[in-house]
């Protein structure tokens, strides 16, 4: 059982939902468990974290800017500040384990931790992990990874095949829920429809290439379900884009649940949460990864659903180009689809996140 524990990670959903649904399942073990996130200030655990109702601590990192500016000659002293923090922190809350979900906060706090000789926990969520975790599993407890094949670069005593935390609502038949669905999106239950997710802050070419295929989606009798990110709904709000009567845009879906429940196709980026959701709801799936990440790893993450005939893949550099056809095409392919999702679902693990807990627990016993 885990009494007192520390969470550290986000920057994107990617990381913090897993991070929630690791936290939740220690308090559904032991409700009288402490849990503190530490995060990085400004950035999206600081709202999404106390919105699920737990404690976090922001510290003052951020990452290397790609251009040349200013705020690098920062980061120096900001690590530094960072460092102080954690340690003050970790002595006053005196945690029996450390998590790392991955992000800039998640550096740090491991590393402090162990300098500390707090046992660590490593949840790798992608299938290529980045610097900081390579580092970091020099010293962690164990490892807990999504993907086969993670001994090329962890060693192999320390790691344990889990699965990635997602959404517990999803570990469910959703195909029920479709007019639940409809009614709440507004739309309709039985006309084909697509959900286009950017991840959590939205993706501009996703956003872009829906954006120039509006009318063709009215051609095709195709409702759309469109999540775009804050500053792309923003832009829209500006520009006083009015949206056909087929499509519903939001910044951000609050009930994935229902989202996946009525999709037919769905277009996404390849993060490690949205690939391993897909797996567990298996609807027929277009991955454009990002270019905008470490290691590329949204790419390696992408393949290892289309080497093994669960979803197809288009380069951010063609999205704009042929992304949408790609999506009609395979809405009218209604064998194609049964087989990506056939595959795509067998690819699923649904109890990823009790597999975590399990070696946390096995960890601090």
């Amino acid at each position: 059982m885990i009494n007192r524990v520390i969470i550290s990670g986000g920057g994107t959903g990617g990381h913090i939902f897993p991070a929630l649904a690791i936290a939740d399942e220690i308090k559904k073990r032991n409700p009288k468990a402490e849990i503190l996130f530490i995060g990085a200030r400004g950035r999206m655990e600081m709202e999404k974290i106390p919105q699920a109702g737990y404690e976090i601590i922001g510290l003052p990192i951020a990452g290397l800017q790609r251009k040349l500016t200013w705020k690098n000659l920062l980061l120096p002293f900001k690590l530094i500040r960072s460092f102080y923090l954690v340690y003050s922190v970790i002595k006053k809350f005196k945690p029996e384990l450390v998590i790392g979900v991955g992000g800039y906060a998640s550096g740090p706090t491991l590393q402090m931790a162990q300098l500390l000789q707090i046992p660590t926990l490593l949840q790798e969520q992608n299938s290529y992990p980045g610097k900081t975790n390579k580092i970091l599993a020099k010293k962690a407890k164990a490892i807990c990874v999504a993907y086969p094949g993670m001994e090329r670069f962890f060693p192999k005593e320390k790691i344990s095949f889990t699965g990635n935390p997602v959404r517990a609502n999803l570990a469910i038949d959703l195909h029920p829920l479709r007019a639940e669905a409809a009614d709440f999106f507004g739309l309709e239950q039985d006309k084909p429809s697509l959900l286009i997710i950017g991840g959590s802050l939205g993706a501009l070419t996703l956003n872009e290439s829906m954006h120039a295929a509006l009318a063709a989606t009215q051609e095709k009798n195709l409702q759309v379900l469109w999540q775009c990110g804050k500053s792309y709904d923003a832009k829209l709000q500006q520009n006083s884009s009015v949206m056909p009567a087929n499509v519903k845009v939001l910044p951000f879906i609050q009930r994935m649940d229902l989202a996946y429940a009525l999709a037919d196709v769905i277009i996404s980026r390849a993060g490690a949460l949205s690939v391993s959701e897909l797996a567990l709801v298996g609807k027929p799936s277009i991955l454009v990864p990002s270019p905008n990440v470490a290691e590329d790893h949204q790419t390696k993450n992408a393949l290892s659903l289309v080497d093994q005939q669960a979803a197809l893949l288009i380069k951010d550099t063609d999205a704009r180009a042929q992304l949408m056809q790609t999506c009609f095409d395979l809405l009218a392919a209604a064998d194609q689809k049964q087989v990506l999702s056939d595959n795509l679902k067998a690819l699923g693990l649904p109890f990823a996140t009790q597999n975590i807990v399990d070696v946390c627990e096995k960890v601090v016993a």
